[in-house]
């Protein structure tokens, strides 16, 4: 780990690779190719396979926690970010746990999220309150990434409450913005599939960096999100794909396959930047 900040490091990929793309590593066995049916470390296996397919059209990548740990398959999840970090140093990861707790509790996620598992940045649930996010914020050289607005359409059974005439997830950005990024470690969590909010949230927080989730099987449109999302420079997204990238094949070229998807994606992620 790097003594610059995840923002920092993120954006250097990002410049290096040309690519806003992050690819989400949920492993799901049952669609696996036929030669990793069966062995004991399938999921590392696969993951490896997708991380040197992609390695040079993304940015960063994203586990998540679930997949790993409803198959008790934490042990590949370790191995999977340690084999990141050691075969391609320059690309950030997220632990996708979105994690939400009170004081000690949330301490010890932290220590999970970054010293268990040696994340670069972790999700995180603000719903309890600001003082939950401070655990997370004294490690300021990793990134605190921050729900706002989800992807889900669910998200506007809360998320779109107004209070004081503003809706929740507006207040969310607004606080997170002005309260909890001193540090500069602060991203939102903004789905592609709602482009209006995307506009409203980045002119309401200026250049922080979002995770966009939604795009590709979940319906999100990649030009509407960038041109609702995008900084003055180009950058300030994440722009996450997981099945469209992981299962573009079920077949033994699935890497190839998966290599062909990111290129599409970033290539197109570029066309509006």
């Amino acid at each position: 780990m790097t003594d610059a900040g995840f923002v920092a490091r993120v954006n250097a990929a990002a410049d290096r690779n040309r690519s806003l793309v992050c690819v989400g590593l949920d492993p799901e066995p049952e669609r696996f190719a036929p030669s990793l049916q069966g062995l004991p470390d399938a999921i590392f296996q696969f993951n490896r396979r997708i991380i040197d397919a992609t390695a040079d059209y993304a940015c960063c990548y994203k586990p998540q926690f679930a997949h790993y740990a409803a198959l008790g398959a934490e042990d590949q999840l370790l191995a999977t970010i340690a084999y990141i970090h050691q075969q391609h140093p320059g690309l950030p990861v997220i632990l996708d746990s979105k994690r939400g707790d009170i004081g000690n509790t949330a301490g010890k996620y932290a220590q999970e999220a970054f010293v268990r598992y040696g994340a670069d940045a972790v999700t995180v649930n603000p719903y309890m309150g600001l003082d939950t996010l401070e655990p997370y914020l004294k490690w300021t050289d990793r990134g605190v990434i921050i729900l706002c607005r989800t992807s889900n359409p669910g998200a506007r059974d809360f998320q779109d409450l107004e209070i004081g005439g503003k809706r929740l997830y507006r207040i969310v950005a607004e606080q997170v913005a002005t309260r909890c990024n001193s540090a500069g470690n602060c991203l939102l969590v903004v789905g592609a599939t709602y482009p209006g909010e995307l506009a409203e949230i980045r002119a309401a927080t200026g250049d922080m960096t979002f995770l966009v989730p939604g795009i590709g099987a979940q319906g999100g449109d990649v030009a509407a999100a960038v041109r609702a999302g995008r900084t003055a420079d180009g950058r300030g997204l994440l722009i996450n794909s997981s099945r469209g990238i992981l299962y573009a094949s079920q077949g033994e070229d699935f890497a190839d396959a998966a290599r062909a998807a990111a290129l599409t994606l970033r290539d197109e992620i570029n066309q509006y930047r």
